[in-house]
């Protein structure tokens, strides 16, 4: 049974920090070749967008200043996302033969992992075929229609992921609403993502009643080591790491340069 390093973290956290502790997993993985998967919540309402994204295209950034909307850039791709009431899953490896050794095969894979842990919560979940051209090239949130191999309930998507690949190694994370929040992201997406989240649900509309962090995680986890079978074992940042991320978020994910710097700039 292959074993996994697994980090569940209940209290509400920065965007900024969350970003910077998916990356230090993500080079812990690549030079560990291990694997490690994640949840975790945010401590304020925040919009990330993907690293390729103009921020000043997908988001009306003087509202989110206004009404208290944090924004970060990640290093995966993907659109724009508004995380709030969720949970978000992260999951950093180099093992090829588990997950394979392309994006397409690794989303995919984890894809039907998070599936698996949805039937376990009652659910009816299904992988999505694909998506309307106007979605992939334009700037509408992530939420607004579910892509190839994204996860949706009823024909509407319940988890918005994105990965960031190098070389074996990848970082996948993604957005699990416990509750739809279609109104906020509505009002900081930009013209052009004025569907805001009219394709998405949350867990507790699929479900039917309130569903808490503790039991999406549990639920999501047991779904992954059951498909992928493998065995969770509890891990906790080290000092080091924690410096190592406290660096890492003041030098790029809590820094204006890095999260207002324009698509194609250097890094």
């Amino acid at each position: 049974m292959r074993s996994w390093h697994y980090l569940i973290e209940p209290a509400p956290l920065r965007g900024s920090w969350n970003m910077a502790v998916d990356e230090i997993l993500f080079t812990k993985a690549q030079a560990e070749r291990s694997t490690f998967l994640r949840f975790y919540r945010w401590e304020r309402p925040t919009a990330s967008i993907g690293y390729s994204q103009d921020v000043r295209r997908v988001a009306d950034v003087e509202l989110c200043r206004r009404e208290g909307v944090d924004l970060v850039r990640r290093i995966t791709g993907g659109k724009l996302v508004l995380h709030h009431h969720e949970i978000t899953y992260a999951l950093a490896s180099a093992d090829t033969e588990t997950f394979g050794a392309t994006l397409g095969e690794s989303y995919g894979r984890i894809s039907r992992g998070l599936v698996r842990g949805l039937e376990i919560l009652g659910l009816a979940p299904r992988l999505a075929e694909t998506s309307p051209e106007a979605y992939v090239k334009g700037t509408m949130p992530c939420f607004a229609f579910p892509a190839r191999d994204e996860v949706e309930v009823g024909g509407r998507k319940i988890i918005g992921s994105a990965q960031k690949r190098t070389g074996a190694a990848f970082l996948q994370h993604g957005s699990i609403p416990l509750e739809s929040d279609e109104e906020l992201l509505r009002a900081i997406a930009r013209p052009g993502g004025s569907e805001g989240g009219a394709g998405m649900t949350s867990l507790a509309e699929a479900v039917g009643r309130p569903v808490s962090f503790e039991e999406a995680a549990d639920h999501l986890a047991r779904g992954l080591a059951e498909f992928f079978a493998a065995r969770l074992d509890p891990f906790v940042l080290s000092a080091a790491n924690r410096e190592a991320a406290v660096a890492l978020e003041a030098l790029r994910y809590a820094n204006d340069d890095w999260t207002f710097r324009r698509p194609g700039a250097r890094t």
